[in-house]
């Protein structure tokens, strides 16, 4: 496989401009003029909320914003009369990224699905776009063009944390109605495990939208859908290996329309989890075309990684899914041993390196160089 191709600084330099007006936009949209952002100390940490009177004027309306140690919203909630909405000057920057960097731009109901959360307020509650719709922003997030056959999808897939989406004390519109302003034909699918619940959403067209949350309890719990306060009546399907991918998510920009504000994985993780998932997608009804695409969306992120000297990043991932016990090693040698010598030599050379930048020793994780990655068992 080719190395991937960089992109020209300009470019760069105006993907991180749309990041930054993006996310300045969508406090201007989401915050009127006549509310006061609050600090609230919950469990000796403080979140901003933003309270508007009630109509009826007893109170106040409360809405989750975020953690006030997370600057970018800080920053924000302090400069909050000073942020002014320019969706004409998104879209031209959407369409210079798209129509002469060739960056990716989502399939009209992808991107319009996540348009339509993101402004329901899904990231807003520290909501995490993953999945295929994710893997197409990594480009410009890298700075590199990765495997534009990997980028094909028919559905999106979001994820949260249970605890988050019960501890903001906040909530989307009730999930169907949002979907239904996309496309008025997505239904419910209930789950085979109990049937009030409804973890995926379809349109007539079979655009399917899933919500996930990492499963932190027993195995009895597989399977079984996740009530989800923050998610407007869905619930969740939980998940192993989860909680790995969407630990301290990075902001992007779904190159949509004017631009859509989103949370995805960071993509060193985003990597090393679809090694993972990758080699178990092979027990699935539907999972050898799942599987392939899975490794090489890793592949080419890893490439780029590599080739923007990303090795500590890449290498910090790997040690902590590594560290987290057998089954973890035993599904990214498997998977990995699926590639070729070459992107194999390539990974190895790149991880020890990684690791020895952190202080470790590569041998601890099968680097060193006698041993393979890809542990023959024998």
């Amino acid at each position: 496989m080719p190395a991937s191709q960089g992109l020209d600084i300009t470019y760069q330099t105006l993907y991180s401009e749309l990041v930054q007006r993006s996310l300045d936009d969508s406090f201007s949209s989401d915050f009127s003029s006549n509310g006061r952002f609050v600090a609230v100390e919950v469990k000796g940490k403080k979140y901003w909320y933003f309270d508007t009177p009630k109509p009826e004027g007893s109170g106040q309306n409360r809405r989750y914003v975020g953690p006030v140690e997370d600057p970018e919203i800080t920053k924000r909630v302090e400069a909050f009369k000073d942020l002014k909405a320019d969706l004409k000057g998104r879209r031209r920057l959407v369409s210079t990224l798209t129509r002469e960097a060739y960056l990716p731009r989502p399939l009209p109901m992808a991107g319009q699905v996540v348009d339509g959360l993101s402004k329901a307020g899904f990231f807003r509650m520290r909501g995490v776009l993953v999945g295929t719709v994710a893997y197409q922003c990594y480009s410009a997030v890298l700075g590199r063009r990765l495997n534009a056959v990997a980028m094909q999808t028919g559905d999106a897939d979001f994820a949260q944390f249970h605890e988050i989406s019960v501890a903001i004390n906040d909530s989307m519109p009730p999930i169907l109605e949002v979907l239904r302003q996309v496309d008025t034909t997505f239904r419910e699918i209930p789950s085979q495990a109990d049937g009030r619940a409804s973890t995926q959403f379809v349109s007539r067209g079979n655009f399917k939208v899933e919500f996930l949350t990492p499963n932190v309890w027993s195995d009895d719990q597989a399977g079984k859908p996740v009530p989800m306060p923050a998610l407007g009546g869905a619930s969740a399907f939980p998940l192993r290996f989860l909680d790995y991918l969407i630990y301290e998510p990075i902001r992007a920009v779904l190159l949509h329309g004017a631009g859509v504000p989103v949370l995805i994985p960071s993509p060193e993780r985003y990597a090393i989890h679809k090694l993972i998932v990758g080699s178990r997608r092979q027990q699935d009804r539907d999972g050898t075309a799942k599987s392939t695409k899975d490794r090489l969306q890793a592949r080419s992120i890893i490439e780029a990684l590599v080739e923007n000297r990303q090795h500590a990043d890449l290498a910090s991932a790997f040690m902590e899914a590594w560290d987290r016990g057998d089954q973890w090693k035993a599904a990214i040698r498997t998977s990995v041993a699926t590639y070729d010598d070459e992107f194999l030599k390539l990974l190895k050379k790149a991880l020890a390196k990684g690791v020895s930048e952190l202080g470790s020793d590569p041998g601890k994780y099968d680097l060193e160089e006698k041993s393979s990655i890809e542990g023959n068992q024998t």
